[in-house]
């Protein structure tokens, strides 16, 4: 089923090449589990690279959270194609000039990363498991293995090397996996609400926010639903760190607003109408006011007062929670928003997402919970608490 189209009343007009919108929901949900990857890598990387030690019960977690997401990112852009079997052309026969094309080897580069890493933490793991276990996962964990059975000390030190080089590598990657989505929409002048310098910085910084929260979430409710204490020095050292990046990520989005509408560049006035009309609530309702000052301020207040106990891990999680809603709604609002928006300045459409059909609702949602699902077969075969990590690998120096 198609999306559904339709011109806004009470605006101006537009050509009638424009009368379609073409990045839909799934365009929207792209960028927004990139972010997710990003982000949840983010708090690995503080851990192993930074030596955060409050980090490490949430350490291990954030990789595995980061390839159950990376593994589904293609999936919206391939249900978008119309010709999903063309998609390997782009890396078979690359145009090196092109920032889609060069996004196969980022990805595939960044996979491969986190697989690498993955296996490296958890080989004494896998080698324990291979020896111990004499059933069907027992034969999985010895291919797992790749023949490898030496967990001296000398060979872990070596994993642990392995771990925090690699990881040193994925900062770059992760976050330039993130950082060329924002370049794609900077890029397109075409667009007066995407054309901006400061548009990849911050997709990533919300990008960051978004997969921390996220991990906010999972580590609250996999202690509650394994019954074991939240470690609240964890906790807060995630909540620091979203308090910090969401400051940065509103003063970037306010530099961006105020960029637009000070440059008075043609088509101002119709973004003005835009965003004081169709936009007030998705916009600066929901995104700013609801999802990211709230919790802004709900953080700020725990941190001021020293919150700690049963209301500190409720406010926090009450916050990560809106401030993944609010990141979502940023990209809805840049991806849907930009198009509804004429590239003349005179008018503009309106979007009406259908929920059935390859581009609906329910596809998107489902794309959004699949990571989930995957994740939870990962700690199944990784399980990334600190007590079945024997074998962690160590903060730097």
């Amino acid at each position: 089923m198609d999306p559904v189209i339709h011109f806004a009343p009470y605006t101006g007009w537009v050509f009638p090449n424009e009368t379609v919108i073409d990045w839909t929901v799934l365009l929207a949900v792209y960028p927004y589990l990139t972010g997710l990857v990003a982000g949840a890598f983010t708090v690995s990387s503080l851990y192993q690279v930074f030596g955060f030690e409050r980090l490490k019960p949430v350490a291990h977690l954030a990789l595995l959270t980061s390839l159950a997401c990376m593994l589904f990112v293609p999936l919206p852009l391939l249900l978008h194609l119309g010709h999903p079997e063309r998609a390997m052309n782009a890396m078979i026969t690359p145009h090196l000039t092109s920032a889609m094309a060069m996004f196969g080897f980022f990805a595939t580069f960044y996979v491969v990363l986190l697989m690498l890493e993955i296996w490296f933490a958890y080989r004494p793991h896998i080698v324990e498991q291979a020896q111990t276990r004499k059933d069907l996962l027992g034969k999985v964990y010895k291919l797992l293995t790749l023949g490898s059975y030496d967990v001296s000390e000398r060979s872990l030190a070596h994993d642990r090397k392995w771990v925090f080089w690699l990881a040193v590598a994925g900062i770059p990657g992760a976050h330039g996996l993130h950082g060329y989505v924002g370049f794609l929409f900077g890029s397109l002048k075409s667009r007066e609400w995407w054309s901006s310098d400061l548009m990849p910085v911050i997709f990533l910084f919300s990008a960051i926010i978004s997969g921390v929260s996220l991990l906010i979430v999972i580590y609250v409710v996999s202690c509650w639903l394994r019954r074991i204490a939240v470690d609240l020095a964890c906790l807060k050292g995630l909540a620091y760190t979203v308090w910090a990046f969401i400051m940065v990520a509103l003063v970037l989005e306010a530099l961006e607003f105020v960029n637009i509408v000070y440059k008075g560049r043609e088509g101002v006035d119709m973004i003005m109408q835009y965003v004081t009309g169709p936009l007030l609530v998705p916009y600066f309702v929901l995104q700013f006011a609801v999802g990211a000052i709230f919790p802004m301020l709900l953080l700020s207040y725990m941190i001021w007062r020293g919150t700690t106990g049963k209301p500190l891990i409720a406010g926090v999680t009450l916050s990560a929670c809106l401030v993944m809603f609010s990141v979502f709604m940023m990209r809805w609002n840049v991806v849907i928003g930009g198009q509804e928006i004429s590239k003349t300045g005179k008018g503009l459409l309106s979007y009406h997402m259908p929920f059935l059909g390859q581009e609906g609702a329910l596809v998107a949602i489902i794309l959004v919970l699949a990571p989930f699902a995957v994740l939870l077969g990962m700690v199944k075969l990784f399980p990334p608490w600190a007590d079945h990590v024997k074998h962690a690998a160590p903060a730097a120096a």
